[in-house]
């Protein structure tokens, strides 16, 4: 519904599509920038011909027409810091063993840095992805900060923004995936996401990285 919205006043480029499977349990990780970032991601998504669940705040549940979005969409809510966070867990788990698509913002929030650049991740990701074995698909999403700057209530839709979708291959957790994956493990896998998206934005971006 709002994706055709955004469409009128966005150029938007989807690439990548391909390294989403067309069936199976897949978990998408993409940078956050803006409210809008749900909105693309699952027309990324819906164009490589998956539907996507999204694991989010739960804080969205409260929220007008967005609660009522989140509830039909069957999404995973996310309740910081209580203990009720691990049925969060459990029941990612549970749709991906079950063979949906879930996407998840690794970093669990909008991005903080003025440049734009990921921030460091949660480790919750890593331990779905080396608990289950689904494949991880690195998704570089830019361009939505522009369109919805974290506290604006509407798009910026004059003049036309600019926004980039690109995925890349699965990221390689063959050796580090097991049912108790250690600490060390965690870390090395979301490290390894994280890499792999910041280098899929660099490529949007035309630019390197920040060495940390």
């Amino acid at each position: 519904m709002f994706w055709p919205l955004l469409t009128l006043g966005t150029w938007t480029r989807v690439r990548g599509t391909e390294h989403l499977p067309n069936e199976g349990g897949a978990l998408v990780a993409s940078n956050h920038l803006s409210y809008a970032d749900p909105v693309t991601v699952t027309a990324f998504c819906l164009s490589g011909g998956r539907v996507p669940r999204f694991l989010a705040k739960a804080g969205l549940w409260k929220a007008p027409v967005v609660g009522s979005v989140m509830s039909s969409g069957r999404h995973i809510p996310v309740h910081r810091g209580k203990a009720s966070a691990l049925d969060a867990y459990r029941d990612t788990v549970a749709a991906v063993n079950a063979g949906e698509c879930v996407v998840v913002f690794p970093e669990g929030t909008f991005s903080e840095r003025p440049d734009g650049w990921p921030m460091p991740a949660k480790t919750g990701l890593a331990r779905i992805a080396l608990t289950t074995g689904a494949p991880v698909v690195p998704l570089a999403n830019w361009g939505t900060h522009d369109l919805l700057p974290a506290g604006a209530r509407l798009p910026r839709v004059f003049p036309r923004r600019r926004i980039d979708l690109v995925a890349g291959p699965p990221v390689d957790l063959s050796d580090l995936t097991g049912p108790k994956p250690t600490a060390s493990q965690l870390r090395e896998a979301t490290t390894r996401i994280m890499a792999a998206i910041t280098s899929l934005l660099a490529e949007v971006r035309g630019e390197a990285p920040p060495p940390e």
